[in-house]
C-alpha cells in the first residue's frame, strides 16, 4: 500500500477587487493533480519557479486549504479530518522549509524549537527525557548538543537547515515534505544536506517529497520525478530514466538548461520562447502549446493532453511525446 497518495487535487486562489472585494477571477495554482509515493521513497517534485510546486506542499500538510481533491495518507483521507484527530495524524507528516532562517522561531532556543513538538504531541514523560531526546536528534543531525541554549542567529546557514531537519524528526514522521531545503545554501553545505537526508532516510525508512528547481539534485537524491508545469503534472518517471530520456518538450527543455561538468560533453541548448502564462488565464487545450516548439495546430490547442504512458514506468502529458526537439 502507498504511505500517500493524492488525487485529483486543485487548489485555487481567489482573486478579489473591487469596493465589495467581490471574486473576479481565480488562480489556479494546483490543478488537478494526482500521484503516490511508497514508504521510504523519495518522489522529487520539479518545475520552473510560480508552477505550484510550494503550493502542492503545503496543501498536503495542510497549510493551504486544498479547493477539492483527495489525500489518503495510510488509507486516510486527510481531508476529511479536522481538530484534535487532525492534530494527532500531523505525528505522521512534516515539512522542512526553504529558509533555514526565517522558518525558525528567533526568540527561541534550540532546545525550545526541537522540544516544541515533544511536548505537543506528549511524546517524553520527563524533563530528563525530554532533554535526552533533544540531544539524540540534535546528534542525529551531526550537531552537537552543547548548542542546545543558543538561538538561530548564532548558526550558520547549514547549521539552521540541521536544526529545522531535527524538529521536523522530533515526531518520528512516516512523510517529510522537503520544500527546496538546499536552495539557500552554498554548494559544499547543499552536498552535506543531502547526505544527510539519505542517511537519515535509509535509518528511519522516511518517504520524501522532494520539492527543487535544480535537476542534478534532484536526480541524485529521488527514485522518481514528478515534472510540473502551470499547476499540472506533466511528465513522471523513474529519475535516472527522466533525466536520460525525457519524453515530454518541457523536460527536454529543463534538462537542456543543465550545466554539463565534462566540457568535452555538448548538449543542445533548448530556448523556450515567451514567458510562461498567467495560471489565471491559462491556455486553452495543452497549456504548454504556446511555447512548445513541436506543437501542431489545432490539436495542440484545442485538446488536452491526459497523463499517459508512453513507455514502461514514464507518464507524459503530451499528444507527440517521445519527439525531440
Amino acid at each position: 500500500m502507498n504511505l500517500l497518495e493524492v488525487k485529483n487535487l486543485k487548489v485555487h486562489f481567489p482573486v478579489k477587487a473591487g469596493l465589495f472585494s467581490r471574486v473576479h477571477e481565480t488562480v489556479k495554482a494546483v490543478d488537478d493533480v494526482s500521484f503516490s509515493i511508497a514508504p521510504g521513497e523519495t518522489v522529487g517534485l520539479v518545475g520552473e519557479s510560480g508552477c505550484g510546486k510550494t503550493t502542492l506542499g503545503r496543501a498536503i500538510v495542510r497549510l493551504v486549504k486544498p479547493t477539492a481533491g483527495e489525500i489518503f495518507l495510510e488509507g486516510e483521507n486527510l481531508l476529511q479530518m479536522s481538530g484534535a484527530t487532525l492534530r494527532a495524524r500531523c505525528r505522521k507528516f512534516q515539512m522542512i522549509f526553504q529558509d533555514p532562517y526565517g522558518s525558525l522561531n528567533p526568540r527561541m532556543t534550540v532546545e525550545q524549537i526541537v522540544g516544541e513538538a515533544l511536548d505537543i504531541h506528549k511524546l517524553t514523560d520527563s524533563k530528563s527525557a525530554r532533554q535526552k531526546r533533544i540531544s539524540e536528534l540534535l546528534k542525529s543531525v551531526g550537531l552537537d548538543p552543547i548548542y542546545a541554549q543558543r538561538y538561530p542567529h548564532e548558526f550558520s546557514g547549514g547549521q539552521r537547515q540541521r536544526i529545522g531537519i531535527a524538529r521536523a524528526l522530533a515526531v518520528e514522521p512516516k512523510l517529510i515534505i522537503c520544500d527546496e531545503p538546499v536552495s539557500a545554501l552554498d554548494v559544499s553545505v547543499q552536498a552535506q544536506i543531502i547526505n544527510l537526508l539519505r542517511d537519515l532516510q535509509q535509518q528511519h525508512g522516511i518517504a520524501y517529497l522532494f520539492i527543487a528547481h535544480d535537476l542534478a539534485v534532484v536526480e541524485h537524491i529521488s527514485h522518481r520525478v514528478l515534472v510540473m508545469y502551470l499547476g499540472k503534472i506533466v511528465e513522471a518517471a523513474e529519475a535516472k530514466s527522466l533525466i536520460r530520456d525525457p519524453q515530454h518538450p518541457y523536460t527536454q527543455a529543463l534538462i537542456s538548461a543543465v550545466p554539463e561538468v565534462d566540457p568535452e560533453t555538448k548538449r543542445k541548448r533548448i530556448v523556450l520562447p515567451g514567458d510562461v502564462p498567467s495560471p489565471i488565464h491559462p491556455p486553452s487545450g495543452c497549456p504548454f502549446h504556446p511555447r512548445c516548439p513541436i506543437a501542431q495546430l489545432p490539436k495542440c490547442k484545442d485538446e488536452f493532453p491526459e497523463l499517459r504512458e508512453v513507455k514502461k514506468g514514464t507518464f507524459a502529458a503530451c499528444h507527440f511525446a517521445g519527439t525531440k526537439i
